[in-house]
């Protein structure tokens, strides 16, 4: 018996013609930010969905690889926040093959 594929929901189409995108980057958080909540306070100022993709922090150093979802001009602002105060980002370069 055949199986019909399974349509997205019209919603889905949507958000991807309504100009979202999404992002990986990583976090490296200095000691003196690592206890601060910033990536709450990411999601307080700018439309994004924050992600947690991965997560290693210890007394000397937060790194994150983040996901951010969201228009293109709230992923760069949001970016640029970040690293106003005190989070070096870098693009997470993924390996084709594994996606």
């Amino acid at each position: 018996m055949a199986t019909k594929a399974k349509k997205k929901p019209a919603s889905a189409k949507a958000k991807a013609s309504n100009g979202q995108e999404k992002k990986r980057v990583w976090l490296m958080y200095p000691p003196q930010k690592i206890t601060r909540p910033i990536l709450w306070e990411l999601g307080q100022k700018f439309k994004v969905v924050t992600n947690i993709r991965q997560a290693s922090v210890t007394e000397e150093i937060g790194i994150v690889c983040l996901e951010l979802d969201g228009k293109g001009a709230e992923i760069a602002a949001a970016i640029k926040w970040l690293g106003k105060n005190g989070i070096n980002v870098e693009p997470v370069e993924i390996n084709v093959m594994a996606s």
